[in-house]
């Protein structure tokens, strides 16, 4: 080569070479590294809407309704051994009839009701605050004295229904916790409820049912020969056993302004 071409050949030579060495190699192979490889997300375009994340709420759980309460057996009794009191005569039922509700009322040992002075007293005491053509104790010189001696208030009431009748009386007892004086043989006798069995109990229930009665005849064992033997105290009657000495009293058997039906003398609430 000439002196001219040869230096211009050099020059590409040069040129070639410095050009190499400063583009980036292709087909780099990545070794492994500790640093983490950032990506880039697109971005989205200018005026573009990002569209809300979408959220389901959870479905409300339907409330499941509390079934209704069911009536169970129920019972309550305020007698104890030594409660009961004979009547000495055949007439002093309803002084008796005090005796057994004082004893049955009374649990603070003050002392028990049985002595035959103190029967005969109660049944003046009573006999004076009635109004009776049989010159006897009726049943509101009975509700009076009970009221009188401090086991009160008494009220003598007149229920036409059976059943209401004893539903009245055992709800009577459930509230007071004092017994229920029962007007039997149509006016005639006394007879003490001290409690009852039923289905439901009377304080959670307005429609229970009443399944059985606990009485005290005072004039037990001696019975009727019109009405049927005493029961023996604290005895459990059906209502239907109840039923063939516990029946309506009519109006003209003594003065009351009350109208044929059950009588009970029923305890009521303090005011």
């Amino acid at each position: 080569m000439t002196g001219a071409p040869a230096r211009l050949l050099a020059r590409l030579v040069a040129l070639t070479m410095l050009l190499t060495a400063c583009a980036p190699a292709i087909g780099f192979v990545e070794t492994a590294t500790d640093r983490p490889i950032a990506t880039l997300s697109a971005r989205p375009a200018a005026g573009a809407v990002t569209p809300a994340p979408h959220w389901t709420p959870a479905p409300t759980p339907t409330p499941v309704p509390t079934p209704p309460a069911v009536p169970q057996a129920f019972a309550l009794n305020l007698y104890q051994e030594g409660d009961f009191v004979p009547q000495y005569t055949f007439d002093w039922c309803v002084a008796a009839s005090i005796q057994i509700a004082h004893n049955l009322i009374d649990d603070t040992g003050g002392g028990t009701w049985a002595d035959r002075a103190q029967q005969g007293d109660l049944w003046e005491r009573a006999r004076a605050r009635s109004s009776n053509s049989f010159n006897g104790a009726n049943p509101l010189g009975w509700a009076e004295v009970l009221t009188d001696v401090g086991m009160g208030p008494y009220v003598v009431v007149s229920i036409a229904d059976y059943e209401d009748a004893l539903q009245t009386a055992a709800r009577a007892i459930t509230e007071t916790g004092r017994p229920v004086g029962l007007v039997m043989w149509s006016g005639r006798h006394a007879w003490v409820m001290s409690g009852f069995e039923s289905l439901g109990d009377p304080g959670q229930f307005p429609e229970f049912s009443v399944t059985g009665v606990r009485v005290l005849d005072p004039l037990y064992p001696h019975g009727s020969g019109q009405w049927g033997p005493s029961p023996a105290p604290n005895s459990l009657l059906s209502p239907e056993q109840l039923a063939t000495q516990f029946v309506v009293r009519e109006p003209r058997r003594w003065s009351s302004d009350l109208p044929a039906g059950y009588l009970l003398v029923l305890p009521q609430a303090a005011a």
